[in-house]
């Protein structure tokens, strides 16, 4: 066991929390897990869901298949609502998606917290639907709904669920183990949550978004795809001080990226305090 897994053992050990388990990658090295609780190998990740949905806008932004700037409702127009849609919808675009700034209400669709049966069986004509909160574009309000509809663009756009579309264009190269996503009733990726995932596959996505793009040395993802998601903040938050970003995920789940360290961690919970652990991730140090 490296310093790092075993000085971060002992720091869990002197919180009110414990964690299931963290894996992490140090400078390009084999990635190398503490395991704390003993349970299934693969946990719903939560909100960590929402950086796979982005990973698939990137590769097909990567295609010439989408622009940020595309309107969402243009993407979508054979699968809008027949009435009952505001027409501030129609300026909606991706990049709004992607920064909750769509003007749904903040924690619209979350399926973590209510009955799917509260958005009827058609999610997305519910979503369409829905009073806006505000114009669109004019602020940000954090919801499961945007990201939701950023899989269904996604679908369209590969022309297959988003999970088969990144199986096939990254996870397998990858070489991921398992992986499950829920679904809607009408049996599209929910794309905000719900995926359930090995850490130590989280951390290789992380590696992607440290390396620009690259994946031990072979490009995955455009280093502009990579640039754009990092600087306006795609499903990736920087801290305070600017020296770390990540993902993080209801009950304690997080993907936390160290470029300054060169290290990419991804922690599993249920309960923990997430945001103490990357505080001590990012200042840890650039060592073992």
């Amino acid at each position: 066991m490296s310093r790092f897994l075993k000085e971060i053992d002992a720091f869990i050990d002197t919180q009110p929390f414990d964690i299931i388990r963290l894996s992490q990658s140090y400078r390009g090295g084999e990635i190398e897990t503490l395991e704390r609780t003993r349970t299934n190998p693969c946990q719903n990740v939560y909100s960590v869901a929402k950086t796979f949905t982005m990973t698939a806008l990137g590769l097909l932004f990567d295609r010439g298949l989408l622009r940020p700037d595309e309107k969402i409702c243009d993407i979508l127009k054979d699968e809008l609502p027949e009435s009952g849609m505001d027409e501030r919808w129609r300026g909606s675009t991706v990049e709004m998606a992607l920064t909750h700034r769509l003007g749904l209400p903040g924690g619209f669709l979350d399926i973590d917290v209510s009955r799917s049966s509260e958005f009827t069986e058609d999610f997305l004509g519910y979503t369409l639907t829905y009073p806006l909160a505000y114009e669109p574009g004019a602020e940000a309000r954090y919801s499961d709904g945007a990201y939701y509809l950023l899989a269904r663009v996604a679908e369209k756009k590969a022309g297959m669920p988003v999970d088969n579309f990144l199986w096939r264009e990254l996870l397998t190269k990858l070489d991921f183990q398992e992986m499950a996503w829920s679904h809607c009733p009408r049996g599209h990726v929910i794309g905000a949550t719900g995926l359930y995932v090995n850490s130590i596959d989280m951390v290789k996505l992380g590696l992607l978004y440290l390396d620009r793009g690259l994946y031990r040395g072979e490009r995955m993802l455009s280093e502009e795809w990579v640039n754009l998601a990092i600087e306006r903040e795609f499903a990736l938050d920087w801290d305070e001080e600017h020296r770390i970003f990540y993902k993080g995920g209801m009950h304690g789940q997080k993907l936390i990226i160290a470029p300054e360290q060169g290290r990419v961690v991804a922690l599993q919970a249920f309960g923990a305090n997430s945001q103490t652990i990357a505080e001590w991730v990012r200042d840890y140090g650039d060592r073992p």
